[in-house]
């Protein structure tokens, strides 16, 4: 089975946007299709509750003609056009869908970021965690939300294996980041965010990305948008994650990044395994 996430950063734009930007996206699209994954998995959608138009619609179709989709969107009293995620997966899979709430603080469970999909031989399950913010203004809520949706994939992996990914918001390890000394206070690397990421792991998941790759230096996920050089000079992040349930971690066959080309932001990530 192969699957792919990515954190979209608009549904809109990167479907019938004009801009440059929008170009390069359509551009990261191209590359995902050609994949041809069994599951696609898309986090910060920023879609209206309605969901697409019948533009958006059509052009999601010319990418993936051979998926169908569910999605779930930021939806009152949380913010409008916020957050929000979409899974596509093959035509013909048997899946069963549901948007989990898991008592998270404050709009987070109004902010449409997580999808399960319940196959036959495992859960898959979409995340799009909380960012602690700005001056960490969010940063006790996304501890609270941490230790939630734990709870919630021990009680997924108590009835069949789970297979999890998304945007995570956390640079695990000093390896994870370019710059981990000048960052040990910034939204993504705070000791609270990492010490809730290896609770997580702690919990029976893999990291799949070092299981395959060990400590392998400078594979990131995320290069800033506000630094032009961020990406030429590889100064990233790794805050894009496929977890799996230890028991079945070696069915992993590969796990990696994606080439978004010089489109700065998040990348692709891939996963495949044999179950």
């Amino acid at each position: 089975m192969k699957l792919i996430s990515w954190n979209i950063d608009s549904v809109n734009a990167a479907l019938t946007g004009t801009s440059p930007r929008s170009d390069l996206s359509r551009q990261v699209l191209e590359t995902i299709a050609k994949e041809n994954a069994d599951i696609i998995a898309i986090q910060e959608t920023k879609l209206p509750e309605a969901g697409m138009n019948a533009k958006q619609e059509e052009v999601l179709g010319s990418y993936f003609p051979d998926h169908d989709y569910v999605y779930v969107s930021s939806h009152e009293p949380a913010r409008k056009g916020y957050a929000g995620t979409m899974a596509l997966y093959k035509r013909g899979m048997q899946v069963k869908s549901s948007f989990p709430e898991i008592g998270a603080p404050d709009t987070m469970d109004s902010e449409g970021r997580m999808i399960t999909l319940e196959l036959d031989t495992c859960f898959f399950n979409l995340v799009y965690t909380p960012n602690a913010g700005d001056g960490l203004r969010r940063l006790t809520e996304r501890q609270e939300w941490d230790r939630k949706y734990t709870g919630y994939m021990k009680r997924l992996d108590e009835q069949k294996p789970v297979i999890s990914c998304g945007d995570y918001n956390v640079a695990h390890e000093e390896i994870d980041l370019a710059n981990p000394d000048s960052n040990h206070m910034s939204a993504g690397f705070t000791d609270e965010e990492r010490a809730g990421f290896t609770n997580l792991l702690n919990a029976g998941f893999v990291d799949t990305f070092r299981y395959v790759h060990g400590d392998v230096p400078g594979i990131y996920s995320w290069w800033a948008q506000r630094i032009r050089t961020s990406k030429i000079n590889n100064s990233g992040w790794r805050i894009d994650y496929f977890l799996v349930s230890d028991r079945i971690k070696d069915k992993v066959t590969r796990s990696e990044m994606l080439d978004s080309g010089p489109r700065q932001d998040h990348t692709p990530i891939l996963l495949e395994i044999d179950l």
